[in-house]
Order: structure tokens, then sequence, then C-alpha cells
């Protein structure tokens, strides 16, 4: 249901009788763990509701974990949620730290595309479940088609039909700019990096999440910024007070924070939490720089809303690409601002000029084509199933104490080992048994995280991937015995 389409108290009323109704069944054991639920149609007509009325309980249901919805099958009650406890929220100091050159990313990068490695590392989704093959057809379609007219500089801003079609998808989530508001970038990377130029002078402190995720930093370390570490909850979210002391304190003018699914807890900032996030913000003249790259791979009955589309918006600047939803070798992502876009502009031209054309129109006759909001249907499912199935595989194999996110969107699994476990030792141990997955110091530029790590779940958990899951749990052991025996 469409975000801005307010519902009626009686309608309200209607699919929340049919949400009690249905979780009185599941409590009852009428509907067994694993049971199919109801067809739309006999539920419709048992509770006297439109047949849309019973698919929106439905899908608020499945939003919330208890159902799950099987292409041309229906809905049936999940299993019961592993009864793994939730990662800790880290302390953080508000000590503002230079970033240090991160040699452990750039090995980890190039552990992660050896295809001889189970990629468990980077979050990239399974070519098998994106769209590059149906969009290389639209660029070799627009290659012979417009190859004299493409083959020259695009227009600063990019190319105007892809800002078009970005500028009407945006405000389906509210966020309503016009496409002249619109830059085109080489990924979400170099948004960032203009955003941060623009809002940002070297030796300045930029307060992000912790954990974050590891590509802030190198990107903050090259424009010689320092960081400071919000701790952030895999469920709340960062942490309101620390906020408003690193802004009173003045420490902070610029924030660098997730929109959505914090990466990589997964977790999903609420709207009346990001309400009083930019309160504190506007009231301390802060500037947001938001990234939204799993914006539209969420898990819940709709999308949820970025930063810049609440009321309370005034000086963010948006970041995203089709990197983990269409293809990441496009490297097509875009910023956008009002306010900003002349200085964006302005620092574009010092860096990459602007982007190819081809690769812009493909993508943008692909996205006008109709295919996209399909495809994300099935690639959500898709990736909520993967993070089902990792979840569990983890929980049955990795010692006793471990912990694990839950995440809300994107694709990503933030796991929390115990104490006497070194993540770092783990992942040297785990490439020489042909596995590969992201260290927790990755993620902090503090001592927090070397017992935790992070999992993409981009692939189906099939057989090979659950000996690996299986191989990890029986190396994290060995570490556990060997630290107990040391004692």
């Amino acid at each position: 249901m469409p975000k801005n389409v307010a519902l009626s108290d009686d309608q309200q009323f209607r699919y929340e009788e049919v949400i009690r109704y249905v979780r009185e069944l599941i409590k009852a054991g009428t509907l067994a763990p694993g049971s199919k639920a109801p067809s739309l149609r006999r539920l419709s007509k048992a509770r006297g509701v439109s047949v849309s009325t019973a698919l929106q309980a439905y899908r608020i249901l499945e939003s919330q974990g208890e159902l799950e919805a099987r292409p041309q099958s229906g809905f049936y009650v999940r299993d019961k949620k592993p009864d793994t406890a939730l990662p800790s929220m880290m302390r953080s100091s508000s000590k503002e730290r230079v970033v240090k050159p991160g040699k452990h990313v750039s090995s980890m990068f190039s552990h992660a595309i050896d295809s001889n490695l189970v990629p468990l590392a980077c979050a990239i989704p399974s070519q098998q479940i994106l769209l590059g093959s149906q969009l290389d057809k639209f660029l070799i379609r627009a290659a012979r088609t417009e190859g004299a007219r493409a083959n020259t500089y695009a227009p600063p801003l990019g190319i105007e039909e892809l800002r078009d079609v970005i500028a009407r998808r945006s405000m389906l989530w509210g966020h309503a700019c016009g496409s002249d508001d619109i830059l085109i970038t080489c990924g979400c990377t170099e948004a960032l990096h203009l955003a941060l130029r623009v809002t940002t002078q070297p030796g300045d402190t930029v307060a992000v999440e912790s954990p974050n995720y590891f590509g802030f930093l190198p990107i903050l370390r090259e424009q010689g910024l320092k960081v400071v570490e919000i701790p952030t909850d895999s469920v709340d979210g960062l942490s309101l007070p620390v906020l408003e002391q690193l802004l009173s304190s003045g420490q902070v003018s610029v924030c660098l924070f997730s929109s959505a699914f914090n990466n990589p807890l997964g977790c999903l900032t609420s709207e009346a939490k990001k309400s009083a996030v930019l309160k504190l913000l506007n009231r301390h003249r802060a500037t947001l720089i938001e990234d939204d790259i799993y914006g539209d791979i969420y898990f819940g009955a709709e999308r949820p809303r970025p930063y810049s589309a609440m009321d309370e918006a005034r000086d963010v600047i948006y970041c995203s690409s089709f990197s983990k939803t269409v293809a990441p070798g496009y490297r097509i992502g875009w910023v956008s601002s009002e306010r900003h876009i002349e200085r964006l502009l302005e620092a574009r031209y010092g860096t990459s000029l602007c982007g190819p054309v081809l690769p812009q129109i493909a993508l943008a006759r692909f996205l006008n084509g109709g295919a996209y909001d399909n495809h994300l249907r099935r690639l959500r499912k898709q990736l909520q199933d993967n993070i089902r199935d990792v979840s569990k595989a983890v929980t049955d194999t990795f010692p006793k104490g471990t912990r694990i996110s839950r995440p809300e969107g994107g694709f990503v699994l933030w796991v929390e080992l115990p104490k006497a476990i070194r993540t770092r030792e783990l992942f040297e141990r785990a490439i020489a048994a042909g596995i590969c997955f992201a260290p927790g110091d990755l993620f902090t530029t503090t001592e927090n995280y070397r017992s935790c790590l992070r999992l993409s779940c981009g692939f189906e958990c099939d057989s090979t991937l659950e000996r690996a899951i299986w191989q990890l749990g029986a190396l994290a052991d060995q570490l556990l015995e060997n630290a107990g025996a040391k004692k």
C-alpha cells in the first residue's frame, strides 16, 4: 500500500482484526510452524473482509516474521525464530580518531573476488538473482542504435533520461527531488566522496554509526577527515544521547548515517528516531549525508522513508546506487541535494568530470521497461530466505554463546562470537580452508568488534555454503578450546 494513502479507521480496524485472528490460530497451535495459512479468498470470506485487506494483514505478519510468502504457493507460518541472543551494543567513547591506512580492507577485497573461495565476505548478491544479463541486452541494443551519440561525454549531471526515472521513483517513497537535483556518479562511493568534499575540510570530524560500513573509512581517510563513532544497537539504531552530546560539544557538524539498514547490523531506524535525529541536526545546523543503498531491499510491507523524505529534513545529502539491486559492475549511483547540487557538480569536475553514456542509457531504458519492481519483489524474498537459512546454520553450528543480528533488510548478518575468539585469527584459518568472510575489526577504528564478523547472505544457502558455515563453526570451536587451554 503506498505510503501516502491514509487508511480509514474502518480499514485499519479490519486488517488489525484479521492479524489478531491469525495470531490466535498460531498461538493455539491450529496453524503450526511450517503449515500453510488459509488462502486469501478463504480468509476474506471467513472474516468478512476484502481480499486486499486480507493481503495487507498477511504482508504485515510477513514483515514481522510470523508468516512467509512462497511463490505460487501462498503464505506459510514461519518456523520459530532462533533463540540466539542479539549482538551487544558496544561502548564507544566520544574520542575523535584518525583513520589509519586499511591494509586489511584491501586484503579482504582481494580474497572476496577470488572465485575459489566460498563467498561470505563482500555484500554482492549472486548473479543468478540480479539482472545483469538483462541489462546487458539493453546495453548491446543501445550500442547498436545509439553508438555515435553515446561515444561522447555525458552531460555533467548525467543523461536526463536516467535522472528523470530516478526522480520519478524517488517520489514513491516521499523523497521528492527534481531531475536537476540529481547527479549520476560512479557508484555510491563517488557519491559519498563528493558529498563529504562539499561539506567538510581536511581535519574535520565526521560522526558515523558503530559498527559502520568499512567502505566509509577509506573515503574519510583519503579526504583527511577524522571520525567519531556513535554506538548503534542492532534493533534500535544509533544512540541519540551520544549524538546530542557530540553536536552540543561542537565536535562534529557533518554526520554520515545509513538511511534504512545499517551495514553490518541490518537494523531499521524507526521514523520516530529519524525525526529526532533530524531535529537535533537542525538545532545544531549540522549536515546529514545519508547512504540509502539498501533502501529497496526491505522485508516489511513498504519501503522505509529515507531521512531526506522526512518533514524535518533541512540539510540532507542523499546517496545511493543500483549496485545491490541490478548490476554492481555497471557502477551507477547518484547523489541528490537541491541545496548542494551546484557545489557537488563543481567537485565532480575536479574528479571524473562525467560518467560513461552507454551504461546510463541502458539502465534508464531497463528501468522504464517496468521489470524492476517485479524483480525487486523476487530479490527481497530470496535475500530474506537467504538470511533465514544462514542464521539457522550459524545457530546450529557456531559455539555456544554466539549472538546474531535480525536484519530487517539488506543481506548481511552480524555475528558476535564469545569474547575469547578473535575473528582476525579465524579469518586467516578460514582463508586457508577456502572460506572468506569480513572480520569485525574492519568495521571500526576502535578496539571493539574483535570477536565479531559479518557474513554476506547474497548467495543461496546451498550445500556448499552450509558446509562452509559448519567449517567456520568448527574453526571457531577450536579457537575457543585453545583459548581455554591457555588459561
